[in-house]
């Protein structure tokens, strides 16, 4: 993408009633949705979350079939999930909403409890051992999680590759956490919910054109 592109979309989305871009500072100090989450959609609906969300499109597709269920998008990279917030708007999809910052500090911009799901999609694996913290299942990620969501709720991971699937199981296990559903291969084994196979992303589509497997994790996270 050109850097004038870039710009264009950098400014739209401060036009766009649906995207929040605070400071770092803001967010480590007092961000002001933090807990107050139903005052920005106007209801006490329940919130699900898209972690590295880039073009929106778990967020989109699960708002349009959910009307009742609030849906946030959360990504650094504003230049990408602005398809997504255009097409919220476009669509008149009052159930979205993308934040523009970091997902590590996403245990400050949600209060304890105030999440019922969340969606992990196609996270860089970050194989190389020096970047096990950046991994967004590792443990200190998993703590942020299990802080933000409610007691029922649960979180999705749905990636290509075979080293992040096999991470997360193997820190799943032995951590003790809850696994409802794993699959190595989402369009060729059943029993994996419908949302998993019914959205693609951007980069989906490229991996299932050279017939790479599409792997899949729910969980429930439990700490005693």
């Amino acid at each position: 993408m050109g850097s004038k592109n870039k710009l264009k979309r950098f400014k739209e989305n401060e036009t766009f009633q649906n995207v929040i871009q605070p400071t770092r500072e803001e967010v480590v100090t007092n961000f002001s949705y933090k807990g107050k989450w139903h005052s920005f959609f106007k209801n006490n609906n329940p919130i699900i979350v898209e972690l590295g969300c880039g073009k929106g499109e778990y967020t989109i597709a699960l708002a349009r079939k959910n009307p009742n269920i609030n849906y946030i998008g959360i990504d650094i990279k504003g230049a990408r999930f602005w398809r997504g917030a255009k097409t919220a708007l476009e669509e008149n999809l009052p159930n979205v909403a993308f934040v523009r910052t970091q997902v590590e500090l996403v245990d400050l911009i949600f209060a304890e409890n105030e999440v019922s799901e969340i969606w992990i999609t196609f996270p860089d694996p970050q194989i190389k051992y020096k970047r096990t913290k950046h991994r967004m299942t590792n443990s200190s990620f998993l703590k942020k999680y299990h802080k933000i969501l409610n007691k029922q709720g649960v979180v999705n991971l749905k990636t290509d590759s075979e080293f992040m699937h096999g991470y997360t199981l193997g820190l799943l296990h032995g951590e003790g956490h809850e696994i409802l559903n794993a699959n190595h291969n989402v369009y060729k084994n059943g029993g994996t919910p419908n949302e998993v196979t019914e959205t693609q992303t951007f980069y989906e589509h490229q991996y299932l054109a050279v017939d790479k497997p599409i792997t899949y994790i729910r969980f429930r996270l439990q700490y005693s």
